[in-house]
């Protein structure tokens, strides 16, 4: 047996096991309920979720700049690492599991402040009207506890966001992964466009020839069948950013360490944003007949068209990218919830460091499935990226499509 898949579950075991430590120190720094306790539910949605640093190892972050707009205040500019991992409050900011959060008293002291720390607690509130248990987190301060306010979000409450006191424009994991997938795009595709004018009419060579069939895949087996063959040329470069921006976001994602790490597809504020560019440039992109089969189905009877047909495309409008966004975050995020639940087998059945066994068991029952989900995962980053073009180009083939009346008349026209 080669030794080759041996070595790459035990460094994949290792790099998740360094990653999972981080987290848990994590947990135990904020001062839970349990301090030292391993909260595997807690861990998993720490990793996935986004935030103002990147942690590395306790104690180890990375900061992030961070942009802040308070309406009663103005705008605070400052890096992340001024909160010194928790201990210290900045114009009433502070930093919550990685997550720039605000001290909604007013009474507390502006500029830099040393505080004990941020401790959560579980209380009874209203949240869409209904009376549920949530989770407040409180800063510590001079043996005071004052309220935090979560960051803004733009979800009108369908998950339990809002706006509150302050807006965060800040370099996020997630926006410093997009950046630095943005980048990797332009230096890589460069360097192709100069080979294609170094060896035009020659056979692709360097990093051309590895390029060059994801580009004929893209453009024989997504865009010509799904958008046709007049209109296709139009739509590519819009096609190939999306799928390759997906595919450098998610094999980034897989990255265990920094600069990668970052659940940006598993975002639904990024996944929004893309379907919301696919709704308009389809939409922009329908013609006579493709707006015609949406508002007034020609053959129809007009009640059916009032009643049932003219709603339901309507509504399929909106669905449709809806869909888009909803596949990719929940595909990408079940992915990196699995593997984190995986490795947390460490240290459920090792008891947080108290049974031996139960930990060699774990790291060997978790190794091994990591290593085979990572490899499952790389697929996956492949054919989400795939999926995401596909639909689109089907979408806008749909949009561009022309009429059985239209090719009569452009056949008579030419006749």
């Amino acid at each position: 047996m080669s030794s080759k898949p041996i070595i790459r579950i035990a460094l994949t075991l290792f790099i998740s096991i360094l990653g999972f430590n981080s987290a848990w120190a994590n947990e135990e720094g904020h001062g839970e309920e349990n301090p030292g306790k391993y909260d595997p539910v807690g861990t998993v949605m720490n990793h996935i979720s986004d935030a103002n640093e990147f942690h590395v190892w306790e104690g180890v972050h990375i900061p992030l700049p961070c942009f802040l707009y308070a309406p009663e205040t103005g705008w605070s500019f400052f890096s992340s690492g001024v909160f010194e991992h928790g201990h210290k409050a900045v114009d009433r900011y502070v930093i919550n599991h990685g997550r720039v959060n605000r001290i909604a008293d007013a009474s507390f002291p502006m500029g830099e402040v040393h505080i004990e720390g941020v401790h959560g607690k579980k209380e009874m509130m209203l949240v869409n009207g209904k009376e549920k248990e949530v989770e407040v987190f409180y800063a510590h301060h001079d043996g005071k506890e004052y309220k935090l306010d979560k960051p803004s979000t733009l979800d009108g409450g369908m998950m339990g966001g809002g706006i509150t006191s302050f807006y965060d424009f800040s370099i996020t994991k997630n926006v410093f992964t997009m950046m630095l997938a943005a980048l990797l795009l332009i230096v890589i595709f460069t360097a192709v466009r100069n080979g294609y004018r170094k060896n035009e009419g020659k056979a692709p060579s360097g990093i051309q020839s590895f390029f060059e069939p994801f580009f004929v895949f893209i453009r024989d087996e997504v865009a010509k069948p799904m958008i046709g063959q007049k209109h296709y040329e139009r739509y590519m470069p819009f096609i190939m950013t999306l799928f390759f921006f997906i595919l450098f976001c998610n094999l980034l994602g897989l990255m265990p360490f920094f600069p990668g790490g970052s659940n940006v597809t598993g975002n639904l504020g990024v996944t929004m944003v893309l379907a919301v560019l696919v709704f308009i440039v389809t939409n922009v992109s329908g013609n006579k007949h493709y707006w015609q089969h949406i508002l007034w189905m020609p053959g129809v009877p007009s009640f059916v068209k009032v009643l049932i047909l003219t709603p339901v495309e309507i509504l399929g409008l909106v669905i449709k990218p809806f869909s888009l966004m909803i596949r990719l975050f929940a595909n990408i995020s079940a992915g990196h919830i699995i593997i984190l639940s995986l490795i947390g087998l460490i240290f459920v059945f090792g008891e947080n460091g108290t049974n031996l066994g139960g930990g060699i068991m774990g790291a060997v029952l978790g190794g091994a499935f990591t290593a085979f989900m990572n490899l499952i995962e790389l697929l996956v980053a492949f054919l989400q990226a795939f999926v995401f073009a596909m639909l689109t180009a089907s979408y806008i083939g749909a949009a561009v499509e022309e009429g059985h009346h239209d090719h009569h008349d452009e056949k008579h026209h030419a006749h």
